[in-house]
């Protein structure tokens, strides 16, 4: 190598001349010597270069395919979480709906206000707590939840339930509630508070329910209970009053026999007397026939159905009962159809309903000075019965107590025995009639019966009796 150098520079100090267009052959050796040595040193650099880019593509290739994968890996891990989120998510809003529906759909009224504030606002409540209380969704949310009581709550009620709930304390009770229609019903009431994870009371929860069937249930089996008690006193009142009726009747006689004997002792004589002892005598006979029929009564014999003159019937009954009114200062009318056909019953029973219901109109218009009337009709109802009405001018017949009346043992009065009405609708049905009460549009009631006429006899029927 260093030869062939120093040949190429001897060959520069001495050129030589050539013909112009021509080179030498040592010229073009040289060239061709010069580029081959050049590309060999390019070559080197060349190969170097490409072994190293190789190389550090080799380097960057891997890493770039660990990287990848491990980003890929990544990517799984977190696409795994994110779903492992979105299902528990999902889960979360399941269970959120199941619960919303579940509360939605209980019987029991539920709501939740919020503990932060002091005027205790509602925030969530559920349908059957709306249709408890009456109120619309506007009128309950973010409103106090003590306003829902209604004005004529107990207030001492309310402020047990607010020191409670302020001490962070539960509170359970039965409470009178108002809905928004001002209609009482009784509730069994638990508020319970809700903490968060500092021990901080942030809500209450409360649920109602409704114990109003509930109560009026144990009212009836109450009644009943009451009515049984009642029956059994009944009972033993029946006996006592057999055996009373049996004791009665013996002076009764004597006081007839004392009667008639003074009558003849005075016949034609001091006619005022006379009239006496015939009031006396009539009045015993009838109080005879009252003991005759309570003792068949106690006996369960069958009731003596004769043709009876209503009219007349309505007239003895006014003066057996006229002391009676005149000693309440009040007033008797009577309104009586003039031709009325005969009715078929007994007697002393039907005398028994008029004297029942006209007692009853005058204790209706007792301790009013204004209510002093006392009218008793009769009418025509068809062809086949006739209507009996006694109509007072007291204060009338309170609403609810209208379904109730005719039943036993219901009375309205501090010592009746409730029994009077019932006994009456059972006479007046045995003969065949209805007895009904209604209120007078100008005040007072009226109580109404009717009773069946006699049928008419066929021509050429004779009279099985």
């Amino acid at each position: 190598m260093k030869k062939l150098s120093q040949k190429i520079t001897n060959s520069k100090r001495k050129p030589q001349t050539l013909k112009k267009g021509k080179k030498s052959s040592s010229a073009v050796a040289r060239g061709k010597t010069q580029k081959l040595i050049s590309d060999k040193k390019y070559g080197i650099k060349e190969r170097r270069r490409f072994e190293r880019r190789t190389s550090d593509s080799h380097i960057t290739r891997n890493h770039l395919r660990e990287t990848v994968s491990q980003q890929a890996d990544e990517l799984k891990i977190k696409n795994g979480q994110i779903k492992d989120w979105e299902d528990r998510e999902k889960r979360t809003e399941e269970q959120v709906h199941i619960r919303t529906k579940a509360m939605d759909f209980a019987t029991d009224g539920i709501f939740i206000i919020d503990a932060k504030k002091d005027d205790f606002p509602i925030i969530y409540f559920n349908h059957s707590f709306q249709i408890m209380t009456g109120y619309s969704k506007k009128d309950i949310l973010g409103k106090n939840y003590f306003l829902l009581y209604g004005p004529d709550a107990d207030p001492r009620a309310l402020r047990e339930i607010k020191n409670t709930l302020r001490q962070d304390k539960p509170f359970y009770g039965e409470m009178l509630n108002f809905r928004k229609n001002g209609e009482k019903f009784w509730n069994y009431l638990r508020i319970a508070p809700v903490r968060d994870t500092r021990g901080i009371v942030t809500h209450y929860i409360g649920i109602q329910t409704d114990l109003t069937l509930m109560r009026q249930r144990d009212l009836e089996i109450k009644e009943q209970r009451e009515e049984l008690l009642h029956v059994t006193r009944v009972g033993k009142l029946a006996e006592f009053v057999s055996s009373l009726a049996h004791e009665i009747s013996q002076p009764l006689t004597a006081i007839l026999s004392y009667a008639q004997a003074a009558q003849r002792m005075f016949a034609g004589k001091e006619p005022q007397l006379q009239g006496i002892l015939q009031y006396i005598v009539n009045d015993d006979q009838r109080a005879s026939e009252v003991i005759r029929r309570l003792r068949s009564l106690l006996k369960k014999s069958n009731p003596e159905f004769e043709p009876i003159d209503i009219n007349a019937l309505i007239n003895e009954t006014v003066v057996l009962i006229m002391t009676d009114v005149t000693v309440r200062n009040k007033v008797i009318k009577t309104d009586l159809h003039p031709k009325l056909p005969s009715i078929r019953g007994d007697r002393i029973q039907l005398q028994q309903v008029l004297l029942n219901l006209l007692s009853n109109s005058l204790d209706a218009m007792e301790g009013n000075d204004e209510s002093c009337e006392l009218v008793i009709c009769t009418s025509r109802q068809g062809l086949d019965a006739i209507m009996v009405e006694v109509k007072d001018s007291g204060g009338g017949i309170p609403i609810q107590n209208m379904e109730k009346l005719f039943q036993h043992f219901f009375t309205s009065k501090p010592d009746g025995l409730g029994m009077g009405l019932s006994i009456s609708r059972s006479i007046v049905e045995a003969h065949g009639g209805r007895l009904e009460a209604k209120n007078n549009s100008e005040g007072g009631a009226t109580f109404y019966f009717t009773v069946p006429v006699m049928p008419r006899k066929s021509k050429g029927t004779k009279d099985s009796s």
